[in-house]
Parts: structure tokens; C-alpha cells; sequence
């Protein structure tokens, strides 16, 4: 699968000393869906302006759909839908002028009846005469991705699309994401939601003080740095762990009624059936058992953890 966007070298630094990007090497594939995930301040909305051309980067090539977005800034900008954090529209324009304007910024022809496409897929059509300050927050949101989508671009950036709405406005962004993957649209998301990546994404990034310090296919990066727990639930509470089960470093949890232990799902030998076996040497009886498995959450925090405590 070919890049539609490739970035070498990228830094930013801005006028107070601050470096909000270090050296960032990166490959967009076409057709993905890749989720940009870092804390606040970690350098997400900086990389976004650079490639959308609102911030200037301090060093490093950006190539867009293999237009430089120094050199050959139209043809690199057309490629790119925008949907940023901030709600930003004229308040007293309607739905279908709002869209209709930002397809002419880009030098479309006229289109109505793309616009109304796309205002149809937003679930909009019906609230194409009303009037922006009038919609709620989840509607000016869809009106965003409207803007965004009105030139036809071959790249979205969604810059925490679903921030401040409800659940179920969220399942349809994501019923909407997928729809336009299918279309052939490459999708790059920032979100504060590990869930939303968990569910959405092909591959992960994660960004760190500026530093991409991980990119990864999605399930592969959960196999990579997941662990999985086994939890038994025990038939009689114990008051401490009984020696000769050292070896599997368990924890007693839930006032001693369950015994839990985390292995590497990587490793040919968990240990789970010689447990099993020592437990019923040493007469431990549980009633039950169930594994879970480390979430994408908990992948992150553990990396941009790891990340701070290297750098102090």
C-alpha cells in the first residue's frame, strides 16, 4: 500500500524555545484509518498544522499525495480535508452555504448535488436551510466534517472529532469514518478516546513531547506490548499467598478471594498449566477462572509513562 503522506525529518520550534516536534519520521498509508494518540501538549495539533499548512515547520520535508506543502502548496492542500477541535463558521450562514463556500475556496466548480451527497451522509439534508448558531453542538460539529468533505479530498484530518458530544453522535462519527475509508478517503484521527482508537484505527501512533515514540498495526502493537491476567476466583479466601508459588509472582486480591496473574502473551510458556498443577499439589480449589487482556488504554499509558521516566 502506497504513502499518501510522507514526512521526514520534521521539527518545530517555536520563538519561545519550546521544541513541539523532534525529528518526526513517519508514512501515511492510502485508505487507512490511523490514530494519532498523545497527552495534551505532546505535539498532535502541531504535526496536523504542519501538514495542513497552517503552521510552518522549523526543518523537514512534508509530502502530500507526493506534493511537497512547501513548494506545491495548492496541489498539497487540495488533497486535505480539515476538521479541527474548534467549532469555526460563519454563526448566521446556513448548513448548505457553509459547505457550498469552502468547496469555491478550493476552486471547485459548483456541485449541488455532491453537496447534498455529503449533507446526506451527515444526516444534515433536513437542517440545510438553518442556520449555524441555531444547531446544537453535535450538529455544527457534523457541519465541520460537511466543510471538510465539500472539496472532495483524498484526506481527512479529524483533530478529536467527537470531543464534547454524546455517545451516540459518537457511534455514528465512527459509522461515518468507516463509510468514507470504504471510499476510498484516508482518515488520520487524534482523540483523547483510547476507545474510539481501540475501535477505529488500522495502526496507532503515539506521540510523546514531540517525539513519535511508536507506530504500529493496531492488533499487532496489542499482541507486542499486551499482557494478559488470569484471575482465579478461589473456593476458600486465603490470608497470603502460600510459598512454593514464588515462581508465577501472583497477587491476592479481593480480601484474599482471588488470586491473579499477568503473563506475556508472546511467551511460548505462560505458565498457566504448571500453576494449575501446582495449585491442585498444594489443595488451592477455585471455582472459576477468566482472562482479560491488556486494552489499547492501557498500552498508552504505560508507553508515554516509560517515555517521562526516561526523560527525567
Amino acid at each position: 500500500m502506497r504513502a499518501i503522506i510522507s514526512i521526514s525529518g520534521l521539527t518545530k520550534t517555536y520563538a519561545s524555545g519550546q521544541h513541539a516536534l523532534k525529528n518526526v519520521n513517519l508514512e501515511i498509508r492510502e485508505g487507512e484509518i490511523f490514530a494519532l494518540l498523545g497527552p495534551n501538549g505532546a505535539g498532535k495539533t502541531t504535526l496536523i498544522s504542519i501538514i495542513c499548512g497552517i503552521v510552518t515547520a522549523s526543518s523537514g520535508t512534508v509530502l502530500v499525495d507526493g506534493h511537497d506543502i512547501v513548494t506545491d502548496y495548492r496541489a498539497a492542500r487540495s488533497r486535505i480535508g480539515l476538521v479541527p477541535q474548534e467549532l469555526v463558521a460563519d454563526a448566521f450562514e446556513t448548513v448548505r452555504a457553509t459547505a457550498g463556500f469552502s468547496r469555491g475556496l478550493f476552486g471547485r466548480a459548483p456541485n449541488p448535488g455532491y453537496v447534498e451527497s455529503v449533507l446526506r451522509d451527515l444526516s444534515l439534508w433536513d437542517r440545510r436551510n438553518d442556520i449555524i448558531m441555531t444547531l446544537s453542538g453535535g450538529m455544527k460539529r457534523r457541519v465541520m466534517i460537511a466543510k471538510a468533505l465539500s472539496h472532495e479530498p483524498r484526506i481527512l484530518f479529524l483533530d478529536e472529532p467527537t470531543a464534547g458530544v454524546d455517545v451516540e453522535l459518537r457511534r455514528d462519527m465512527w459509522a461515518l469514518v468507516r463509510r468514507l475509508r470504504d471510499s476510498g478517503v484516508t482518515i488520520i484521527l487524534t482523540t483523547h478516546y483510547i476507545d474510539e482508537a481501540e475501535e477505529m484505527a488500522d495502526r496507532i501512533g503515539v506521540i510523546s513531547q514531540g517525539e513519535l515514540i511508536v507506530v504500529e498495526d493496531k492488533i499487532r502493537l496489542m499482541r507486542k506490548l499486551g499482557k494478559k491476567q488470569l484471575t482465579l476466583h478461589l473456593q476458600d479466601p486465603m490470608a497470603s499467598i502460600p510459598a512454593g508459588l514464588e515462581a508465577w509472582k501472583l497477587a491476592l486480591n479481593a480480601g484474599g478471594s482471588e488470586l491473579e496473574y499477568t503473563f506475556d502473551t508472546n511467551e511460548e510458556q505462560t505458565g498457566i498449566p504448571a500453576l494449575l498443577r501446582r495449585l491442585s499439589e498444594l489443595g488451592v480449589a477455585f471455582k472459576d477462572l477468566h482472562t482479560r487482556q491488556s486494552s489499547l488504554e492501557e498500552i498508552f499509558v504505560n508507553l508515554v509513562s516509560e517515555r517521562k521516566g526516561f526523560r527525567q
